[in-house]
């Protein structure tokens, strides 16, 4: 199954009379917007790449590779509909108003997280894999409900719909499984948007799904749609065409956004180990950001005066994210359990003993050792 594709690798619009319509209702602006979004990804992950690999981040998951795909999707929707992450949606926060500091406090440990989800409609990061598709599933329920009863307690519009993000290693998971049950059962107006970057750490997607990964929504009962995701525009316009239908009351829908990881995995990734440099190479020539560049300008929509202005923009923001980096103060470790529950909780309780108890074990040690000297 080919993917839809408006933009090729090199830069060409190719016409698609059921898709191109809606890339016809862009302006300039919006369409410069599109490649601001990407840039500023990119440069975050070069920055915060940087900043891990000299001990200032406990860890980084970057994006490098997948701004199109996230860009094109999050523009796609409206600011007031939910959206449930993995750990690697970058570019759709920073579209949603998340700023790079507030996204690095999560992975230099200082903070929970960063941001609040109510603010921004944009959920936490979450680690566990898939779970976050069980968390979308639930607001959708509860978007129905709320239509149902008459009263829309979270003063959203009448038309939300949910976005839940998910990688292709955590399709396989179980609760990706119970969500799109869920899902098509009570025909929630969710949108599961799959991020194909063909690997799971080291594991090929060939070898975790014997056949697309959009094939999956047919088998509950709900259409599916393969875009290039490497295409910023043809993401966009999927997007676009699929929450106006979820809107419309037809249920939930899928997509499968193939692109590709360019980058690791994590910063605790070695890629060499287990790819191809041929693959990457390969990859590297459908770069998402030096395709659609080739194409604004072609198009008259970009000169050079832009290019260079956002460059410069974003050369200010990593002077920024390293200086707010280095500021950050570690979190007050007590706090961490204290806020897991409302109520006192044994089992917390007694894991905070524990870390004390293992804290003041470096603390004796240090002294018999400065005893010893």
């Amino acid at each position: 199954m080919q993917p839809v594709q408006l933009l090729t690798p090199e830069g060409k619009l190719a016409e698609n009379e059921v898709y191109t319509p809606f890339i016809a209702e862009l302006g300039a602006e919006q369409l410069r917007e599109l490649y601001r979004y990407m840039a500023m990804e990119r440069r975050l992950d070069a920055e915060a790449t940087s900043l891990q690999r000299q001990g200032q981040l406990a860890l980084w998951a970057p994006a490098l590779g997948q701004e199109a795909a996230q860009v094109g999707t999050i523009a796609a929707i409206k600011s007031s509909d939910m959206v449930f992450p993995t750990y690697r949606e970058h570019a759709m926060a920073l579209y949603r108003g998340i700023s790079p500091e507030e996204l690095l406090t999560m992975f230099r440990a200082t903070r929970h997280t960063g941001w609040d989800p109510r603010k921004h409609n944009f959920h936490i990061y979450t680690l566990v894999l898939a779970a976050q598709t069980l968390h979308a599933a639930g607001w959708a329920m509860g978007i129905n409900q709320d239509l149902r009863m008459g009263s829309l307690s979270r003063d959203r519009a009448e038309d939300e719909i949910v976005v839940a993000c998910i990688g292709d290693g955590a399709t396989s998971q179980g609760d990706a499984h119970e969500s799109m049950v869920f899902a098509a059962s009570y025909e929630l107006p969710l949108l599961y948007f799959i991020q194909n970057n063909h690997w799971a750490i080291s594991v090929p997607t060939r070898t975790q799904s014997r056949s697309p990964l959009v094939n999956r929504a047919t088998g509950y009962g709900f259409e599916g749609v393969r875009v290039d995701g490497n295409d910023v525009l043809a993401s966009y316009a999927v997007a676009t065409k699929l929450s106006a239908e979820i809107r419309a009351g037809a249920g939930p829908k899928l997509i499968e956004s193939v692109t590709y990881r360019m980058g690791a995995h994590t910063t605790a990734d070695d890629p060499t180990k287990y790819r191809s440099s041929e693959e990457e190479q390969l990859w590297k020539g459908r770069d998402p950001i030096a395709r659609y560049q080739t194409w604004l300008r072609a198009a008259g929509h970009a000169d050079e005066g832009f290019f260079a202005e956002v460059d410069a923009e974003y050369k200010d923001l990593a002077a920024d994210m390293r200086r707010s980096v280095l500021a950050m103060e570690s979190i007050d470790l007590e706090r961490v359990f204290d806020t897991v529950y409302s109520e006192p909780h044994g089992q917390v309780e007694t894991e905070k003993a524990w870390l004390k108890d293992y804290e003041a074990g470096f603390a004796e040690e240090q002294t018999e050792a400065g005893t010893a000297g």
